[in-house]
């Protein structure tokens, strides 16, 4: 049985080398974000360095919570080489601790990194992302469709006075909120008997507040209009699930948002699949670092295998692969969300275990 002094050892090598190389990421991946989007939005009206590194600082987060699997499975590798080129592994080994008992601390510590990521990144992640969307979207309003490459949703209400088309180009707030939105009212026979495009749109109890707004009737030339209200029949919980995206809602948040969307009778597929997501997250985690076990464990001090590094890079490549596969069949109501969730870390799981066995056990 492996001694305290010594797990804790491991354990601590673990979180230090997962901790540098996140941090690495982490920088990495800001240079990248802030180039592209100053490349992006550098000509338009407001556009300053200062707020382009504020909005690439609240958006890197989420795009740290998406790397954390690379982040685990690198640390892994990283943990078990560098104690095998100092054949702390061998001595180890001939002590007579076996590869489970000293892949137990990196197993622990993988767990540890994903809960820290689910209750602490996670709540950033989120929060972060949402105020970046509302400086982003504060920074297009009133500029051309062309400059946003994203697809704006739609949704249809009913009410006494008739068919109403909304649409925007931006989603801020987890979907309450519409930037450079266009409500189209439909007449009897469908046509469109009014266009109104708003600055903003806020969904209040019972109707959308819009503010700036310009209305175009037929037969009649643009009006503006300061504030306008238009009634409305949704439930914040419908119009959420319908335009929200589940990665701006923290965790601990989620669940009540999936009972509120199914008490309207609402799927909620996508919110349910970005929950279980982040629960399967630390057993994901595991799953990679038993993965990484299986190429470096047998590492030797001098003349090592870069194929075989490869090939645990590009298993782990290949299991973030069929978990983002399944994750956008989960969101679609495809497949169970929580089956989506759980079947590659499944897969990975015993493909480490099993390819360890063999290993290690004959």
């Amino acid at each position: 049985m492996i001694g305290l002094t010594l797990g804790s050892y491991f354990l601590r090598r673990y979180l230090a080398i997962a901790g540098w190389i996140f941090f690495g990421v982490f920088a990495l991946i800001f240079i990248i974000d802030f180039t592209e989007f100053s490349n992006r939005m550098s000509g338009l009206p407001g556009f300053s360095f200062g707020l382009a590194m504020a909005i690439s600082s609240l958006r890197v987060p989420m795009l740290m919570q998406n790397s954390v699997p690379f982040v685990g499975l690198f640390a892994a590798m990283a943990t078990l080489v560098s104690l095998n080129r100092k054949n702390e592994l061998v001595i180890a080994r001939s002590a007579g601790i076996s590869a489970w008992q000293f892949l137990a601390p990196a197993c622990i510590g993988a767990i540890l990194f994903g809960l820290a990521t689910i209750f602490v990144l996670n709540p950033l992640a989120a929060n972060g992302l949402a105020r970046s969307e509302n400086l982003e979207a504060d920074l297009r309003t009133g500029t051309a469709i062309a400059i946003s490459n994203d697809i704006a949703p739609w949704i249809r209400q009913e009410t006494e006075e008739g068919t109403t088309i909304i649409g925007a180009r931006s989603i801020l707030d987890q979907g309450l909120t519409m930037a450079d939105a266009t409500f189209l009212r439909l007449a009897q026979d469908g046509s469109i008997a009014e266009r109104l495009d708003a600055k903003n749109a806020s969904l209040e109890d019972g109707y959308w507040e819009l503010v700036d707004v310009t209305r175009r009737r037929a037969g009649s030339r643009p009006e503006k209009v300061e504030r306008l209200e238009v009634p409305t029949n949704l439930e914040p919980e419908f119009v959420q699930e319908r335009l929200a995206r589940p990665e701006t809602i923290p965790f601990l948040e989620l669940g009540d948002k999936i009972e509120a969307a199914r008490s309207f009778g609402l799927s909620a597929n996508a919110f349910a699949m970005h929950y279980h997501s982040l629960v399967a997250l630390p057993a994901l985690l595991v799953a990679m670092t038993l993965i990484a076990a299986t190429v470096s464990l047998r590492f030797a001090r001098m003349g090592q295998s870069t194929a075989l590094i490869l090939g645990g890079i590009l298993a782990g490549f290949l299991l973030y692969v069929v978990t983002a596969l399944v994750t956008a069949f989960g969101s679609t109501g495809t497949v169970p969300p929580v089956v989506a969730a759980w079947f590659p870390v499944t897969v990975g799981l015993f493909y480490g275990i099993s390819f360890l066995l063999y290993r290690e056990d004959g």
